[in-house]
């Protein structure tokens, strides 16, 4: 029995080992297995279908484009067609109810008349219910899903044949990552709003500029230099026309803004081709803003994912102050507890603890409304980049919000867009992509830190002028806000520019050299902007500047009514040289 016993013990340590083997020495065949493996190559093409919603009679048809590609971050947005086929004029709601969350756009159909125009849904959503009712009609609705395919994605304005003639890349098999995933849109139906584009890592235009209308060549502009990278397969003749602010209009990969443009060039004559350009475009900072929400819950002991703090300091208890007044509290109702009994009574100790716990309360209640108020407490911090030719500013901003007392909404105009955390926690439970964004309930929850990212081109007249006056250099402040400092090149030398206030004037000081850090910004707010730093920090060229601002920056919330706990906004553009 022993004899057999050891020899089943042998052969199962034998097994053991035999099948343990692999796990700490691959053989010379089972690693080239694995390097023949197929790898990231072609792309994926997210195909969509056009779904009818149920006839609800009035002339009036709707259909949806399903099943879409869902962006990284931002908003997807949802294609859908209303035809009204009547003589009469047909008001018509077009709504998305998703987990409780409302996004709906209202629209004014003359007889006749054919539309297709687009909702803005959170990318954190998955599916939701259309809906679109009209007076006087019965409700339609369909249900859907949206597809969120991994790694890089990319909307097309399009075809799939002039995609691929473009990028050489092939569809991929299904058992082949792909280096892209895509959406196509038709070019002349395209978006209008730059939310819509915002979160694509890439957005690819495979047709001839005239093929694409002005207001949407408008957006794509907007797209770019507000951070985006925006190829062009067929550049047009002169790039300076509908892209103003490139510097070599035959570059193939030229800084555009905050954004990068490619033009399909080069890569047309080399290896890999121009699909791997497209890929590594996608590959560059996913954001230029990328606001910080709550971490997940197995990192609960951090107040902000990834380890960041807040940016608004009355977002942090005052752990100090509280534990000192519950050490006293501790102190009152224990040893002194014990003094009152032996002094007054045990009755008396019955009277005072409940009394000492209500004023303590009663501490806490007041202590939040002296020091923290009913107002919304805020952070802001933003890089700008003006744009004195076309009287406009380029924005990137990050917003750090606290309230007592919840804020319902705000309004956001259609060149600009609005930025949530990753994974947000009570997010805003109404959208209104009627007349741009206006957010409705839940913009700030009540006692809950938020913050927002912006992306934001508006007009503005912001400018600095200066002069020179007796062998120095006099500087105004026209840019709309207090100057808390910056650098100005003129002439080849660098001069600090003084502390003033808006409208004022004031003398700029003469440096040996450019400052090592012209942003000036702290670590936390810097941390938000991941590449969105390099365009302003990159080495001034003559009649540049580079100014530091207090204020509410240039970003659409700057007019909502806040306590303004700290701010900076960095500024660069051309000085603009007066003659006295």
């Amino acid at each position: 029995m022993a004899s057999r016993a050891t020899l089943v013990l042998a052969m199962g340590l034998g097994a053991l080992l035999w099948g343990a083997t692999p796990a700490f020495a691959t053989s010379p065949t089972v690693e080239a297995a694995r390097e023949a493996e197929p790898q990231g190559s072609g792309y994926r093409n997210v195909a969509e279908t056009t779904e009818m919603l149920q006839d609800v009679g009035g002339g009036l048809k709707v259909s949806m484009r399903v099943v879409t590609l869902v962006p990284n971050r931002g908003y997807t947005p949802i294609q859908v067609t209303v035809h009204n086929s009547g003589g009469q004029p047909r008001p018509v709601r077009l709504s998305i109810n998703a987990q409780g969350r409302l996004i709906e756009r209202s629209l004014e159909l003359a007889p006749r008349e054919r539309t297709v125009t687009w909702l803005m849904m959170p990318a954190d959503l998955q599916s939701g219910t259309l809906t679109m009712s009209s007076p006087g009609l019965d409700t339609a609705s369909r249900g859907f899903y949206l597809d969120g395919a991994r790694g890089a994605r990319v909307m097309v304005l399009g075809d799939v044949k002039a995609f691929e003639a473009a990028t050489g890349l092939v569809y991929s098999p299904e058992n082949v990552e792909p280096l892209v995933a895509t959406r196509f849109v038709e070019p002349r139906t395209a978006p209008r709003e730059l939310a819509a584009y915002a979160g694509y890592d890439a957005v690819l235009v495979t047709v001839p500029a005239d093929q694409v209308p002005d207001d949407v060549w408008a957006v794509l502009e907007t797209y770019a230099v507000s951070g985006g990278k925006l190829v062009l397969d067929q550049p047009p003749a002169n790039p300076r026309l509908r892209l103003p602010l490139l510097q070599d209009d035959k570059a193939e990969l030229s800084p555009y803004g905050f954004g990068f443009v490619r033009q399909f060039r080069e890569c047309r004559k080399q290896e890999p081709g121009c699909g791997f350009s497209l890929w590594e475009d996608t590959q560059r900072s996913q954001s230029v803003v990328t606001p910080a929400g709550p971490p997940p819950r197995w990192e609960r002991h951090d107040l902000l994912n990834d380890g960041r703090l807040p940016l608004l300091s009355s977002a942090r208890a005052p752990v100090g102050r509280f534990l000192l007044l519950i050490f006293l509290f501790t102190l009152a109702v224990g040893p002194g507890g014990w003094m009152l009994a032996r002094s007054k009574g045990p009755l008396a100790v019955l009277i005072a603890v409940p009394s000492l716990a209500v004023l303590t309360s009663l501490g806490l209640v007041a202590w939040s409304v002296l020091v923290d108020g009913f107002n919304v407490h805020a952070a802001r911090y933003s890089l700008t980049l003006l744009d004195r030719e076309r009287s406009r500013a380029v924005t990137v901003g990050i917003n750090a919000w606290y309230a007592n007392l919840a804020e319902d909404g705000m309004r956001m105009p259609g060149s600009s867009v609005l930025l949530s955390a990753r994974d947000p926690e009570e997010p805003p439970r109404f959208l209104d992509w009627t007349n741009g964004l206006a957010v409705k309930n839940s913009f700030l929850p009540s006692r809950s830190y938020r913050e927002w990212g912006e992306l934001a081109v508006v007009p503005s007249r912001a400018r600095l002028a200066v002069h020179r006056a007796g062998g120095g250099v006099r500087v105004q402040n026209a840019l709309g806000a207090p100057l808390k400092g910056g650098t100005v090149k003129l002439d080849g030398r660098f001069w600090a520019l003084p502390e003033l206030a808006d409208g004022a004037e004031g003398a700029a000081t003469p440096l040996d050299a450019a400052p090592e850090d012209l942003l000036g910004m702290e670590h936390e707010p810097l941390s938000r902007f991941a590449d969105g730093v390099m365009p302003l920090s990159r080495a001034l060229e003559d009649g540049a500047f580079v100014a530091r601002l207090g204020g509410r920056g240039f970003t659409p919330t700057a007019a909502l009514d806040v306590e303004l706990e700290a701010a900076l906004h960095v500024v660069r553009g051309q000085a603009e040289e007066a003659r006295r």
